[in-house]
């Protein structure tokens, strides 16, 4: 089934009681809530274990059960808990890209870099991924050859079924690959563990590094082939594109010379070739209507504003950049603007005036006050708009119906030329200089930005154009030596105006000291 033909939007109604989901071609879904359903009575039919499925996709689109005023986590406000959220805040305000004018609990710890072990937003996203990884657990557990066939289910029905496991494998691979990037040595737990009372043991981040790879690889041959899945599933693209951004950083979790570009070039060009296109306009990626208007998107997070409301991901996003001055009705949230988030001033100052991925509002890029939101500029580059003008889904003017992409093709450009320029193997500068400049020649609209060579900086700059406010920009500075350290300086770093240096052992974040305090098994991570 081509992706553009279909949409996996995802709704919960409890941990175990969740909609069943149907192909569209739009943003409206066909649900069937089931009520009162045990485990045993969930999984009893290939649609009741589709209707889990959804949960699996649903907890990275839904802060909980009831509404975008529910959690699932403890300790941390429902609003706050929505994993991408949480995710943006920890790989965005850390860095010279994004600062957030608002006084929640934890934020101003990260615009300043100064965080401790105890700071919520932290815990939030550690104990949000290891959710996401417990309700992967259950699925897979209850998803094992011998248990499908155990309930009378067979023929193409356990096939199809077959294919759920593998996408659960794949999403909690996913989240163990965050808990290794941003925490390191996490706690860890599979559906090999005992239910209930258990205490999971810690694992290092060399060894989670090849728990991710070797699943990875495991269970590619095990999905559906590339875009031959259902819109927001996961697929065996999906795969290689996880693989090719776990090679690229693979010297920053095993170590200085344990590079892995080879294997980084190797993935990233089975993702281009896998039939994969830029999307003509860049704007149109970040649109409300992403899921039909582009072949770009290899996995997203998906958002409805009816359906699928929550006070995280793209209606944060929208909503954060845009305050009542700036008539949120342009950005399709005629309700919203919150006034939180700006763009510091390193940030817009890398682009050419005729690059339209240049999409900036306000009058003041400098940022001499970060707790005024009309310091810095705005950044309007996703939006609750559809690609022809229209507004949008949204039940209250607030919420957002933009998908996020959690992978697509623009970055495995930029993996492959970076792979090549760090010495790997398996492909050329010529190829690589290639894929650089198809990513300008959309951003120019013409030839006219293209470039005759590149270094290893330009790649990274490159990548601040293209991939900015995606979540990257963390783990990139990490990888490039430019987050911690005196080497590269941005304002407010350190909480500091000009800037300041900040101990290396920042380049990953603390356990959160709550879960050290209840699992005897996890050893703080040092300097914390």
């Amino acid at each position: 089934m081509d992706m553009k033909n279909s949409i996996f939007k995802i709704f919960t109604i409890s941990a175990l009681s969740v909609a069943c989901i149907t192909s569209s071609c739009n943003k409206d879904l066909d649900l069937t809530p089931t009520n009162d359903i045990t485990s045993i009575g969930a999984y009893s039919t290939p649609e009741g274990y589709k209707s889990v499925l959804a949960k699996v996709y649903g907890s990275f689109a839904m802060t909980g059960n009831s509404g975008a005023g529910s959690g699932d986590l403890g300790g941390i406000d429902p609003g706050n808990s929505d994993f991408f959220r949480l995710y943006w805040n920890l790989q965005e305000l850390t860095t010279d890209e994004a600062a957030c004018v608002w006084n929640d609990p934890g934020i101003y710890d990260l615009n300043y870099n100064t965080w401790t072990s105890s700071n919520p937003l932290l815990r939030g996203l550690y104990n949000r991924s290891l959710f996401q990884i417990t309700v992967a657990n259950e699925f897979i557990r209850e998803s094992a050859d011998d248990v499908v066939s155990g309930r009378g289910i067979t023929g193409a029905a356990a096939t199809e079924i077959a294919y759920y496991k593998a996408e659960a494998r794949f999403l909690r691979a996913f989240q163990y690959w965050v808990l290794m990037d941003l925490f390191g040595n996490p706690s860890f737990v599979t559906e090999a563990d005992p239910i209930g009372t258990y205490i999971p043991p810690q694992i290092s981040r060399a060894e989670l590094f090849n728990y991710v790879e070797s699943e990875l690889k495991a269970i590619e041959p095990l999905l559906k082939a590339p875009r031959q899945n259902e819109y927001g599933r996961a697929d065996q693209a999906a795969v290689w594109a996880l693989l090719a951004r776990l090679y690229l950083n693979a010297e920053v979790y095993l170590g200085a010379g344990n590079g892995k570009y080879t294997e980084a070039i190797t993935y990233s060009k089975k993702v281009i070739d896998a039939g994969f296109a830029l999307a003509p306009k860049y704007q149109n990626v970040f649109s409300a209507d992403n899921n039909t208007n582009n072949s770009e998107i290899i996995l997203s997070i998906n958002y409805d504003g009816v359906k699928t409301q929550n006070w995280g991901g793209t209606t944060f996003l929208v909503n954060a950049a845009v305050n009542g001055a700036m008539n949120p009705s342009s950005f399709g949230v005629p309700n919203g603007g919150w006034g939180g988030n700006r763009s510091r001033d390193p940030l817009s100052a890398l682009f050419n005036a005729n690059d339209s991925r240049k999409l900036f509002a306000g009058n003041d890029p400098e940022m001499d006050d970060i707790a005024t939101f009309t310091e810095g500029l705005a950044v309007v580059k996703f939006t609750n708009k559809t690609s022809t003008g229209a507004n949008g889904q949204s039940a209250n003017g607030t919420f957002v119906s933009t998908d996020f992409p959690l992978f697509r093709l623009a970055e495995m450009h930029l993996v492959y030329a970076e792979a090549v320029k760090r010495g790997g193997s398996g492909g050329d500068e010529a190829t690589a200089l290639r894929y650089f400049n198809a990513l300008r020649t959309r951003a120019f609209g013409s030839t006219a930005g293209n470039v005759t060579s590149f270094t290893l900086d330009d790649v990274l700059n490159e990548r601040a154009r293209e991939l900015y406010w995606e979540g990257f920009r963390r783990t990139d500075l990490v990888r490039y030596g430019k987050f911690a350290g005196s080497s590269y300086l941005w304002p407010f770093k350190g909480g500091v105006k000009v800037g300041r240096s900040f101990e290396d052992y920042r380049n990953i974040f603390p356990i959160p000291a709550a879960d050290v305090s209840a699992n005897p098994k996890l050893t703080q991570n040092d300097g914390y």
